[in-house]
């Protein structure tokens, strides 16, 4: 089965503190640069894709972001579904393009978290997350959240903090390697157990970052795909999964919605699990990354962490995971975070990831996950 969609264009911006940021800025840099590396002019961009902002919040951003560019596409609209979405982005795209809807899609995220947002702002937009009756009431947060997961899997399978904490390790050896990476500095398994606790066990490197900055794609059909410059990645196949949406009501704290949707990306796509060649997986949190990882197949129950030790996540283990950096250690700037998972990948299938390249890299999976662990798509890249 083909999806016959295409990934022609990819741009990120550079990451980390950017105090003369704006989350247009950043929309409008991104975009440009996704539709020049497509070898597109904005006038054949017929359909607009944007997220949302936590630094401009608005009801309409994609519409906003076409004003402030000034292009008038015949389709455009944002989609809210956390860090799920840039991928639920990508596969609408597909959707659009395959369905002749549109012929050349721009993906667009941005924010300036970092800078544009106090740390009581971050938090209090944040805390929206939690159940309004059920969970806000009792001072619950995201980092708890995910700690709440994280208690019961190291419970449940014997799982260590130094096991988590060589997550976050390889991950920052990643970003030393990607010369925009908003944290490069080497840290050792010492260095996560000794940083602040959060949420009990998640210490402070066990955590994502916050950053500004933005991305984008273009994503065309089969036959504006010729119109392009370059070697098209094609999107093979896409899925999606919802089991909850607050972790009260989560019907399991070991497998989530990322089963069900890379299943059907999978299927989709024609392959499995262990033919993928390096995979960009959502890491909001260390624990966040271990139960995706063996929930979608990767790895057998209680492993990940053990096999990050042993560095099966590195460039030349068993599955190079997250090979810019992801979210713990290159950048996470609201809805752009997923989506240089995203980029990474072409990046990679391009053949143009430089010292972090993954050798005749030809598969690539991408998951992203929004809320906790509530919204998940994954999607399937062929060079």
């Amino acid at each position: 089965m083909t999806m016959n969609a295409f990934i022609t264009g990819a741009y990120d911006t550079a990451v980390g503190q950017l105090p003369e940021s704006s989350c247009m800025g950043l929309h409008a840099e991104a975009a440009m640069g996704a539709v020049s590396d497509a070898g597109l002019a904005l006038s054949d961009i017929d359909g607009v894709l944007c997220a949302y902002s936590f630094t401009e919040p608005h009801l309409m951003l994609a519409s906003v972001f076409c004003e402030y560019l000034g292009i008038h596409p015949g389709t455009c609209l944002a989609i809210q579904a956390g860090g799920a979405s840039a991928c639920i982005m990508v596969m609408q795209a597909a959707a659009l393009v395959a369905s002749g809807q549109c012929r050349h899609v721009l993906v667009v995220t941005g924010d300036n978290r970092l800078s544009g947002m106090s740390r009581d702002g971050a938090v209090a937009a944040l805390s929206e997350v939690g159940h309004p009756q059920f969970e806000r009431p009792f001072g619950i947060s995201v980092p708890a959240s995910y700690a709440l997961v994280a208690q019961h899997y190291m419970h449940e399978y014997g799982v260590s903090s130094e096991q988590l904490a060589a997550i976050a390790v390889e991950h920052r050896r990643h970003a030393a390697r990607h010369p925009k990476a908003h944290k490069r500095e080497p840290i050792t398994v010492e260095d996560v157990l000794a940083s602040k606790m959060i949420a009990d066990p998640l210490h402070m490197l066990d955590c994502c970052l916050i950053s500004d900055g933005g991305a984008a794609l273009v994503v065309s059909s089969k036959d504006a795909a010729r119109d392009a410059k370059g070697k098209p990645i094609e999107i093979l196949g896409a899925g999606q999964g919802h089991t909850h949406e607050h972790i009260v009501a989560a019907p399991s704290l070991v497998d989530f919605g990322c089963k069900q949707s890379s299943s059907t990306a999978f299927a989709r796509a024609g392959v499995k699990a262990s033919d993928i060649d390096v995979a960009q997986i959502y890491d909001s949190f260390t624990i966040t990354l271990a139960v995706e990882l063996e929930s979608i197949g990767f790895f057998e129950r209680g492993e990940a962490g053990a096999a990050a030790a042993a560095g099966e996540l590195g460039l030349s283990g068993k599955l190079p995971c997250n090979t810019h950096g992801g979210l713990l250690s290159y950048a996470h700037s609201g809805a752009a975070g997923g989506m240089f998972h995203v980029i990474e990948a072409v990046h990679q299938l391009k053949g143009r990831a430089a010292e972090r390249q993954v050798q005749g890299a030809e598969l690539a999976f991408v998951h992203g996950d929004g809320g906790v662990l509530s919204a998940h798509c994954s999607l399937v890249l062929g060079a």
